[in-house]
Protein backbone atom coordinates (compact mmCIF):
# COMPACT_ATOMS: atom_id res chain seq x y z
CA UNK A 1 0.00 0.00 0.00
CA UNK A 2 0.95 3.50 -0.15
CA UNK A 3 2.51 5.95 2.56
CA UNK A 4 -0.70 6.22 4.27
CA UNK A 5 -1.33 2.83 4.49
CA UNK A 6 1.93 1.51 4.71
CA UNK A 7 2.25 -1.93 7.01
CA UNK A 8 4.87 -3.94 8.60
CA UNK A 9 5.29 -7.36 10.33
CA UNK A 10 3.65 -5.90 13.04
CA UNK A 11 0.94 -4.70 11.36
CA UNK A 12 -0.09 -0.74 11.41
CA UNK A 13 2.79 1.92 11.32
CA UNK A 14 2.57 3.73 14.52
CA UNK A 15 1.86 7.52 13.03
CA UNK A 16 0.20 6.29 9.94
CA UNK A 17 -3.08 7.92 10.69
CA UNK A 18 -1.84 11.18 11.33
CA UNK A 19 0.25 10.92 7.84
CA UNK A 20 -3.00 10.33 5.58
CA UNK A 21 -4.32 13.32 7.76
CA UNK A 22 -1.31 15.91 7.57
CA UNK A 23 -0.89 15.09 4.06
CA UNK A 24 -2.91 17.62 2.00
CA UNK A 25 -1.35 20.01 4.58
CA UNK A 26 1.41 19.36 4.01
CA UNK A 27 1.19 19.05 0.45
CA UNK A 28 0.17 22.89 0.32
CA UNK A 29 3.16 23.74 2.75
CA UNK A 30 5.91 22.09 0.29
CA UNK A 31 4.40 24.38 -2.60
CA UNK A 32 3.71 27.65 -1.38
CA UNK A 33 5.77 27.52 2.54
CA UNK A 34 4.34 26.93 5.95
CA UNK A 35 1.70 29.97 7.42
CA UNK A 36 3.43 32.73 8.97
CA UNK A 37 3.92 33.18 12.32
CA UNK A 38 0.94 34.99 14.33
CA UNK A 39 1.61 36.38 18.11
CA UNK A 40 -0.53 34.19 20.54
CA UNK A 41 -2.46 37.43 21.62
CA UNK A 42 -3.00 38.32 18.08
CA UNK A 43 -5.16 34.89 17.60
CA UNK A 44 -6.94 35.02 20.43
CA UNK A 45 -7.81 38.25 20.08
CA UNK A 46 -8.68 37.37 16.48
CA UNK A 47 -10.99 34.37 18.13
CA UNK A 48 -12.49 36.62 20.15
CA UNK A 49 -13.55 39.03 17.72
CA UNK A 50 -15.40 36.61 15.60
CA UNK A 51 -16.86 35.29 18.37
CA UNK A 52 -18.81 38.72 19.33
CA UNK A 53 -19.76 39.07 15.87
CA UNK A 54 -20.90 35.79 15.62
CA UNK A 55 -23.21 36.87 19.03
CA UNK A 56 -24.25 40.04 17.29
CA UNK A 57 -25.43 38.48 13.95
CA UNK A 58 -26.99 35.47 15.69
CA UNK A 59 -28.80 38.00 17.68
CA UNK A 60 -29.72 40.05 14.62
CA UNK A 61 -33.56 39.83 13.60
CA UNK A 62 -33.29 42.50 10.66
CA UNK A 63 -31.06 40.02 8.11
CA UNK A 64 -29.14 43.22 7.47
CA UNK A 65 -25.58 43.07 9.28
CA UNK A 66 -23.22 46.27 9.56
CA UNK A 67 -20.64 44.78 7.14
CA UNK A 68 -23.39 44.27 4.50
CA UNK A 69 -23.50 48.16 4.30
CA UNK A 70 -20.07 47.35 2.40
CA UNK A 71 -21.61 44.46 0.40
CA UNK A 72 -24.21 46.63 -0.46
CA UNK A 73 -21.79 48.67 -2.42
CA UNK A 74 -20.13 45.90 -3.85
CA UNK A 75 -23.47 44.47 -4.71
CA UNK A 76 -24.33 47.40 -6.72
CA UNK A 77 -20.67 47.86 -8.57
CA UNK A 78 -21.09 44.06 -9.43
CA UNK A 79 -24.01 45.13 -11.41
CA UNK A 80 -22.29 47.99 -13.15
CA UNK A 81 -19.36 45.49 -13.96
CA UNK A 82 -21.45 42.36 -14.93
CA UNK A 83 -23.40 44.72 -17.46
CA UNK A 84 -21.35 44.04 -20.59
CA UNK A 85 -22.62 40.31 -20.49
CA UNK A 86 -26.19 40.35 -21.09
CA UNK A 87 -28.96 41.03 -19.08
CA UNK A 88 -29.04 37.83 -16.47
CA UNK A 89 -25.35 38.13 -15.60
CA UNK A 90 -26.11 42.03 -15.02
CA UNK A 91 -29.00 40.75 -12.49
CA UNK A 92 -26.92 37.80 -11.16
CA UNK A 93 -23.32 40.22 -11.26
CA UNK A 94 -24.50 42.07 -7.97
CA UNK A 95 -24.23 38.72 -6.07
CA UNK A 96 -21.60 37.26 -8.24
CA UNK A 97 -19.75 41.04 -7.29
CA UNK A 98 -19.90 40.52 -3.53
CA UNK A 99 -19.14 36.98 -3.13
CA UNK A 100 -16.15 37.36 -5.74
CA UNK A 101 -13.98 40.23 -3.98
CA UNK A 102 -13.48 38.55 -0.46
CA UNK A 103 -13.31 35.36 -2.13
CA UNK A 104 -10.30 36.86 -4.17
CA UNK A 105 -9.26 38.73 -1.06
CA UNK A 106 -8.72 34.65 0.36
CA UNK A 107 -7.12 33.70 -2.56
CA UNK A 108 -4.17 36.23 -2.16
CA UNK A 109 -3.71 35.61 1.47
CA UNK A 110 -3.74 32.26 0.92
CA UNK A 111 -0.62 32.57 -1.12
CA UNK A 112 0.56 34.55 0.73
CA UNK A 113 0.41 32.63 3.66
CA UNK A 114 -1.22 35.27 6.39
CA UNK A 115 -3.52 33.03 8.23
CA UNK A 116 -5.60 35.85 9.75
CA UNK A 117 -5.70 37.65 6.57
CA UNK A 118 -6.62 34.19 5.07
CA UNK A 119 -9.28 33.72 8.16
CA UNK A 120 -10.63 37.51 7.49
CA UNK A 121 -11.56 37.32 3.91
CA UNK A 122 -12.79 33.91 3.80
CA UNK A 123 -15.14 34.96 6.95
CA UNK A 124 -16.43 37.48 5.02
CA UNK A 125 -17.18 35.70 2.25
CA UNK A 126 -19.55 33.40 4.06
CA UNK A 127 -20.74 36.30 5.68
CA UNK A 128 -22.58 37.15 1.95
CA UNK A 129 -24.39 34.54 2.66
CA UNK A 130 -26.99 34.82 5.36
CA UNK A 131 -28.28 38.13 3.85
CA UNK A 132 -28.11 36.66 0.46
CA UNK A 133 -30.41 34.18 1.71
CA UNK A 134 -32.81 36.84 3.07
CA UNK A 135 -32.64 38.63 -0.30
CA UNK A 136 -33.88 35.67 -2.00
CA UNK A 137 -36.12 34.19 0.41
CA UNK A 138 -37.81 37.68 -0.26
CA UNK A 139 -38.23 37.16 -4.38
CA UNK A 140 -42.52 36.82 -3.96
CA UNK A 141 -43.03 38.85 -0.71
CA UNK A 142 -40.23 41.62 -2.04
CA UNK A 143 -40.92 43.41 1.63
CA UNK A 144 -37.27 44.24 1.57
CA UNK A 145 -36.32 48.13 0.73
CA UNK A 146 -34.15 48.24 -2.54
CA UNK A 147 -31.33 49.82 -3.90
CA UNK A 148 -31.38 49.12 -7.36
CA UNK A 149 -28.17 50.24 -9.87
CA UNK A 150 -28.16 47.59 -12.14
CA UNK A 151 -30.66 44.92 -10.80
CA UNK A 152 -33.41 43.64 -12.82
CA UNK A 153 -36.21 46.24 -13.64
CA UNK A 154 -39.21 44.11 -15.24
CA UNK A 155 -42.10 41.84 -13.00
CA UNK A 156 -39.54 41.76 -10.20
CA UNK A 157 -39.39 45.90 -10.29
CA UNK A 158 -35.75 45.91 -9.25
CA UNK A 159 -35.56 42.37 -7.30
CA UNK A 160 -32.82 40.97 -8.25
CA UNK A 161 -34.06 37.36 -7.21
CA UNK A 162 -37.33 37.83 -7.95
CA UNK A 163 -36.08 38.05 -11.90
CA UNK A 164 -33.80 35.52 -11.69
CA UNK A 165 -36.09 33.09 -10.09
CA UNK A 166 -38.95 33.99 -11.83
CA UNK A 167 -36.81 33.51 -15.28
CA UNK A 168 -35.50 30.07 -13.84
CA UNK A 169 -39.41 28.45 -12.69
CA UNK A 170 -37.77 28.84 -9.14
CA UNK A 171 -40.08 31.53 -7.30
CA UNK A 172 -42.46 28.88 -5.33
CA UNK A 173 -39.18 27.57 -3.72
CA UNK A 174 -37.19 30.76 -2.69
CA UNK A 175 -37.51 30.54 0.96
CA UNK A 176 -36.34 26.76 0.55
CA UNK A 177 -33.16 28.02 -1.34
CA UNK A 178 -32.92 31.30 0.66
CA UNK A 179 -32.93 29.41 3.74
CA UNK A 180 -30.32 26.90 2.54
CA UNK A 181 -28.23 30.05 1.74
CA UNK A 182 -28.54 31.19 5.20
CA UNK A 183 -27.28 28.18 6.66
CA UNK A 184 -24.57 27.89 4.39
CA UNK A 185 -22.97 31.05 4.85
CA UNK A 186 -23.23 30.12 8.86
CA UNK A 187 -21.46 26.95 8.61
CA UNK A 188 -18.28 28.40 6.52
CA UNK A 189 -18.19 31.08 8.92
CA UNK A 190 -18.37 28.36 11.98
CA UNK A 191 -15.95 26.60 9.80
CA UNK A 192 -13.42 29.18 9.02
CA UNK A 193 -13.67 30.40 12.95
CA UNK A 194 -12.82 27.20 14.14
CA UNK A 195 -9.83 26.47 11.13
CA UNK A 196 -8.50 29.66 12.60
CA UNK A 197 -9.02 28.12 16.70
CA UNK A 198 -7.52 25.26 15.94
CA UNK A 199 -4.20 26.75 14.39
CA UNK A 200 -3.80 28.92 16.98
CA UNK A 201 -4.25 25.75 19.64
CA UNK A 202 -2.44 23.43 17.82
CA UNK A 203 0.53 25.95 17.03
CA UNK A 204 0.92 27.40 20.91
CA UNK A 205 4.11 26.90 22.15
CA UNK A 206 5.49 25.60 18.91
CA UNK A 207 6.98 29.03 17.90
CA UNK A 208 9.06 31.45 19.28
CA UNK A 209 7.46 33.98 22.58
CA UNK A 210 4.09 32.35 21.95
CA UNK A 211 4.19 32.87 18.16
CA UNK A 212 1.39 30.69 16.19
CA UNK A 213 3.05 29.65 12.66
Amino acid sequence: MGACGETGAGGAVPGGAASCYSFPVSLFEEQLGEWKAVSRGAGVAWLCAYGLFLVYAASNRSGFLFPDLVNLVIHEAGHLFFSWFGRTITILGGTLGELLVPLLCAVYFFWAREAPGFTFASFWFFENFPYIGVYMADARDQALPLVSVGGGSEGGEGHDWANLFGQWGLLAHDRQIGGFVKVLGWMGMLAVAGWFAWRVRWKTGEGEDGAVS
